[in-house]
């Protein structure tokens, strides 16, 4: 029997490469995509074709409004920085970050796992995401594992039998955008589907100036390759290279 995987989805091209490698090591793939009261919300939309064209068993959409939270561009009326270098800066986190967002994200993919019988957990952070955001980072999912592992009837019984019950799976966190693009190539990802703009226009255009689009458009130009993303302003860094 194959075993079973939750993995995050968001609808951007990270999670359609991590929902790629998964499938590539075996795993039957439970979905999960989150409106979560995002700017970007068409990026369910994404999320539901990407889904559909890997397979998954199953594909979990589920409120949890972050509006009511705010304190970020995401998910209250602050303006998404435009025009940067889509790199963090001395250490301050990006006014993008969302409070707490994959706490709680994991949290309930914790919860649909052992639901499921699922002991595998993934999602698509990676080396560019953790430099700004908290709970990107190697440290936070680590923790957050061995929570997993404490705080669950299934995790209780592994330990009582001397196993880690649950993993969290996260392929690409030590790698460059670049380096994301070439991987999602190589496992015929269609990045036709996926939306990565943080403010898309209301025709569904990405913005091409949030640092989002940069970091994007960076990658794509860099692995040599051509984003098929329509863009409503040419990014900088496609521009340029």
């Amino acid at each position: 029997m194959r075993q079973h995987a939750v993995v995050l989805l968001s609808g951007g091209m990270d999670s359609a490469v991590v929902l790629a490698c998964m499938k590539r090591e075996g795993f039957e793939c439970i979905a999960l995509s989150f409106d979560y009261g995002q700017r970007h919300r068409c990026e369910l939309e994404c999320a539901r074709r990407v889904a559909a064209t890997f397979g998954v068993v199953e594909h979990l959409v589920q409120t949890l409004d972050l509006r009511a939270v705010g304190a970020s561009a995401l998910t209250a009326d602050i303006a998404v920085p435009k025009d940067g270098t889509g790199e963090c800066a001395g250490g301050i986190i990006p006014i993008t970050y969302v409070p707490a967002r994959n706490t709680l994200f994991l949290s309930y993919a914790l919860a649909l796992a052992e639901a499921r019988g699922a002991n595998d957990i993934a999602l698509g952070v990676n080396a560019v995401d953790y430099s700004g955001y908290p709970d990107c980072r190697p440290e936070f999912i680590e923790a957050f594992q061995t929570v997993a592992n404490l705080a669950t009837r299934v995790g209780v019984e592994g330990a009582a039998r001397g196993e880690s019950a649950f993993k969290i799976h996260t392929p690409l966190i030590a790698l460059s955008k670049r380096e994301i693009v070439q991987l999602g190539a190589s496992l015929h990802v269609d990045f036709s589907m996926t939306m990565s703009c943080y403010d898309p226009t209301v025709t569904g255009e990405a913005c091409g100036r949030c640092d989002a689009c940069i970091l994007r458009a960076r990658g794509f130009a860099h692995a040599g390759q051509v984003d098929p993303v329509r863009y409503a302003v040419e990014p900088l860094t496609r521009r340029d290279s």
